[in-house]
């Protein structure tokens, strides 16, 4: 019974991603029949060659960069942040961890118009990096640092001292390689989320160039409203990069998430 259930929820949540796939293989005819047609009997390369007529390679190219930069500059500072929340002694550590705790639960919509004026006053506004700066401070991504650098045992980095490691030597030879199951299921949390925060990207992106591959794709829906091959297209393009980050770093999310949840 219970491996019907999940085959059940299986199908229910590949079931979108199929029905995107062939749809942008369809015709407008097949596309738009009633009764559906479940898979294309005549396929064609038609929308995706329209979709290439916009800058969807553009808008794909901006939100991988995103997202990517977005993702190494986040595990790079929440790594170091959170080793140094956990086995650092520094007056206000406790403090800056329970700021960190409540910008957790801070709504980012909240934030959103003071971040939009700062990036205006540093000239970034209209450019990717608007979006990407906003991320590399993600509250979670500190916490979760510090819950996998908590178990690294005081006596190795003790050690490490004594043999003459510098900060950088023992983070790097001795931290890191600890806390890779944690960074890789970050990396993931943080690519899917930059991936995902339409809104942001909405706020901070104007021009047509600069656009993600989610705006680009609501563009196109704005303008042809009943083109769902079309759509169906741009929507087939945009989750491939996210199918590819979670098959490469789905064996560290698998863990990360087992060791985190033991963690206090």
């Amino acid at each position: 019974m219970t491996n019907v259930v999940l085959v059940l929820l299986a199908i229910f949540f590949i079931f979108p991603l199929y029905w995107i796939i062939t749809g942008s293989f369809k015709d407008p005819i097949a596309v738009n029949a009633n009764p559906p047609v479940w898979f294309p009997t005549s396929p064609t390369l038609n929308n995706y060659e329209r979709l290439f007529q916009n800058p969807a390679l553009r808008w794909l190219g901006n939100t991988v960069f995103m997202a990517v930069m977005a993702m190494l500059l986040t595990c790079i500072t929440a790594s170091m942040a959170g080793y140094a929340l956990a086995k650092k002694r520094f007056p206000g550590r406790k403090l800056v961890f329970s700021i960190m705790i409540c910008a957790m639960a801070l709504p980012k919509q909240v934030i959103l118009i003071p971040l939009l004026k700062e990036m205006s006053f540093f000239n970034l506004h209209d450019n990717i990096w608007s979006v990407i700066l906003p991320t590399v401070g993600w509250p979670f991504g500190v916490f979760l640092m510090k819950q996998f650098s908590e178990t690294i045992p005081g006596e190795m980095l003790e050690a490490a001292r004594i043999d003459g490691a510098g900060e950088v030597r023992t983070f790097v030879k001795i931290v890191l390689p600890m806390v890779t199951p944690g960074i890789g299921a970050l990396a993931i949390f943080t690519f899917i989320n930059s991936w995902n925060d339409y809104f942001l990207q909405l706020i901070m992106l104007n021009s047509r160039n600069n656009l993600t591959i989610s705006l680009g794709i609501a563009k196109l829906q704005a303008e042809m409203s009943n083109d769902f091959g079309l759509i169906m297209a741009g929507a087939a393009l945009a989750a491939i990069p996210i199918i590819a980050v979670f098959l490469m770093f789905q064996k560290y999310f698998t863990q990360g998430i087992a060791m985190g949840a033991v963690k206090g």
